[in-house]
Order: C-alpha cells, then structure tokens, then sequence
C-alpha cells in the first residue's frame, strides 16, 4: 500500500514490467487508479519509497541487453501521481549477469532513505546514494566470505539483516558507517529446524525483533529467530507445512506465508510455540500473501488461471480495528558509544503507510536541549528509519519519539501508544 492505494509491481523474470494503483478502499472491488510501465523493470521481491524532495518508489532492473551484455540493478520511480506512476531513472551495477536468475542479478531492495541497499545475490550487497533519485550515484558494494547469495535485504538503524535466496544462511552486519558495513560477530548463522537440521528457505522477513524464514526445504512452514542481540541470534520455534514456502510477511501475532499450493496463516503470538490458523487457495505457484487489514492478497507467480493472477480473500471476519504498535528498536534503548553517523530504526506490529512515517511523526531530538535534528524518515513495510542529516554530536545523549496519532496501518488504524527511546554517541 501506498498513500491509500494498493501498489502492485509486475514483470516476468526476463524483464519488462511496471507498476499499478488500486483503490483499495473496497477490497471487494478493487478499482484501477493507474499504472506505468517500464521495458527494464525487473521481478521485484522488494520496493522502497522516499518523500526527500518528492514522492518516489525503487525496485529491481534490468536492460533488455541483459540477456546477452548482462546489465541491471535498480530503478527509481516518480509516484508523486498514483494516477501515472513513471520511471524517472535506472543504475545499473557492476557484475550483473542473467540469464541465471538467482546467480548475479538484483534480486530486492531497501531503502534507507537515503542509502538503497540492494540484494544482489552472489555479488553481496551493493549499496546507492540516492538522495536525488534522478540521479542515483554508486557508492561501493560489501562482497561476502564465504560466498552469501543475497536475497532478501533490510536495514533497521544501523542493522543490516542479509539473508541467502534459497538457502539457509543468514548474515547481520553493522551499518553504523552506511557505506561501510562491517561483520557483527557471531552474527552469521545458519537457520535449523526443531531436530536441529539446516534447512533452506527462500525468502525471509525481520518482523519485531525476530528473524522469519519461509522454510522450502523438505515441507513450507516457518523458522524463526530472535535477532534483538545481533551478536547471538537464537533459535526461537518453527513449524513444518506441506509445500514449499515462498514469502512471509507478519501482522500482530500472525504469520502469513505463500507455499506453492497454499497459503498459511500461522498463530506466532508465542514464536516457540507456533501454530497453523488458516489456509487460503489460488491456482498457480502462490507464494505471495500480503495482510491488508481483515484481507490477504494473493498472488501467483506462474501457472495462473487466465486474468487470475491475484485474488482478495478474508482471514478475519471483522474490520480491522487495531492501532500498529512499536515492537524493537536498533539501536536498543539505553545504548552507549554510538558513532555519530549511526541512525535509528523500529519495527511496528504490522505494516505501516509509507507517507504517514514523516519528520512530524517520527522526531529525533538532544534528550537534554530538546534541540530537533534535521533528517529523513522512511518506511519499507513493518520497519521505519530516521537518518539524520549531519553526524550527531559525540558525547550526547539523544531521544526519539513518536507520538500518538501520527503512522498508521495500511487501513488507516494511527498509532495510539506512545513510543520513544534514547541513546548516547562516544565521545
């Protein structure tokens, strides 16, 4: 969801895509707002947005000479009309090959407005300036040792979460320095199932301080891991399905995840003690299913029915009224001896609207003076980042806040708990 509307990326594997608007606001029956196309629009497993100087959307990409030169990477988007969404910009990235998918290719995104940080398989992490995303600037790209195939990506403060495309590793680094991520030790793990067995997972989701992994290896299901020490990940619970998982996403204390021929909904509101609530049905590879409220889009991708490609079915019986609450923050509250390039990141309990996660409803300020800092919020699904503008002062003690009343839920449910947090740089 974007503003109010529901945003669908689309493009084959091989490339040529765009994006379309929805409104949402019957799910019963959705109606076209408007939609741009794009011929180097990658699949997309992720997209950002940014409100710095405008309205803007990045996702994956790829020139159509990729096929034999091997060219792609990201490209921005003016979404500033819903009515008539328009690629504004492309960069391409060092070593980008296809036609294998998921060798040397971008494979999703974030946005830490305003660093993109894209997931780009056996090639690392390559990260963006795009501070003006008509004019995107390359800045470097972190390379894993052992070799990680990045799938997804995300950042949260001065955490980076990297996870393998169809593989059971994951990797935390330390983003204190956004252009120079560094190991965090003891923070590369492999995910294992209850009898202590590595299993792959396709894709995976940071949701409240816990790591969710969509389990593809010997059965779909979830492997979930607490990551609110990032130098010690623990194993919290998992849970084995039939089918094979594709994504997952978290709303409150459910888990949904896409699994092929099904969709799960899971009860995780006790990670070691996890349960299977639900089940949901589309033809074709389902391995997308987003909660929008008391609904779940799904969506297939191959092998679906003729014009059937997405579908809106409820998972609760009532509207949902709910407000979205802050769940974790990085860095922790309390912390000491950050450096002075350091942002700040939470989590909420479910989804929240990008544009509702702004310099009013998301402050950072000196705790003592009560002095603001200049900076840029941003929001990619459940995860909000503040960066500020200029290096904090060392020494100092800072507080961020965010009110009641201000972000909201995908369905317009505000904030209505109180958040704040501090935490002191190195001197």
């Amino acid at each position: 969801m974007y503003d109010g509307y529901l945003v669908m990326p689309w493009a084959p594997e091989s490339g040529g895509g765009g994006m379309t608007f929805w409104d949402f606001s019957d799910p019963c029956s959705p109606a076209l707002r408007g939609r741009g196309t794009s011929e180097t629009m990658r699949e997309t497993h992720a997209m950002g947005f940014s409100h710095l100087g405008g309205s803007w959307a990045v996702v994956d990409h790829m020139d159509p000479i990729a096929l034999t030169f091997g060219a792609g990477g990201i490209e921005f988007w003016d979404v500033s009309d819903t009515s008539a969404p328009a690629k504004v910009s492309e960069m391409d990235v060092p070593g980008f090959f296809y036609p294998d998918a998921y060798a040397r290719v971008s494979l999703s995104v974030f946005w830490e407005v305003p660093y993109a940080y894209v997931g780009a398989a056996d090639n690392g992490v390559y990260i963006v300036d795009a501070t003006d995303p008509r004019e995107p600037r390359y800045v470097g790209q972190y390379a894993f040792e052992p070799t990680l195939r990045v799938g997804q990506v995300q950042v949260i403060g001065n955490l980076l979460v990297a996870t393998a495309a169809e593989g059971p590793r994951a990797v935390l680094l330390d983003v204190s320095d956004p252009t120079n991520p560094v190991p965090i030790s003891g923070g590369d793990f492999v995910a294992r199932d209850a009898e202590g067995e590595p299993r792959e997972a396709y894709f995976t989701n940071v949701a409240n301080g816990f790591l969710y992994f969509a389990r593809k290896d010997s059965g779909a299901g979830l492997m979930v891991y607490d990551i609110r020490d990032p130098s010690s990940p623990t194993r919290v619970g998992s849970i084995r399905s039939e089918g094979g998982g594709g994504y997952v996403f978290v709303k409150d204390e459910h888990a949904f995840e896409g699994a092929g021929s099904v969709a799960y909904v899971y009860d995780v509101s006790d990670p070691a003690d996890i349960r299977e609530v639900g089940q949901m049905n589309l033809v074709g590879d389902l391995d997308t299913a987003t909660p929008i409220g008391n609904v779940v889009v799904l969506s297939v991708d191959a092998d679906a029915e003729e014009e059937r490609g997405s579908a809106v079915t409820p998972w609760q019986r009532e509207p949902d009224t709910r407000a979205p609450r802050v769940t974790w923050s990085w860095p922790a509250d309390g912390a000491t001896g950050l450096a002075t390039s350091s942002r700040v990141g939470v989590t909420f309990s479910e989804f929240v609207d990008a544009k509702s996660a702004f310099e009013g409803s998301v402050r950072l300020y000196e705790s003592e003076s009560g002095r603001r800092v200049l900076g840029t919020v941003s929001a990619q699904e459940t995860i909000v980042n503040f960066h500020p503008f200029c290096p904090l002062e060392p020494g100092t003690r800072y507080t961020l806040e965010i009110p009641a009343g201000g972000v909201v839920d995908y369905v317009g449910n505000a904030i209505e708990e109180a958040f704040s947090m501090e935490f002191t740089t190195a001197e």
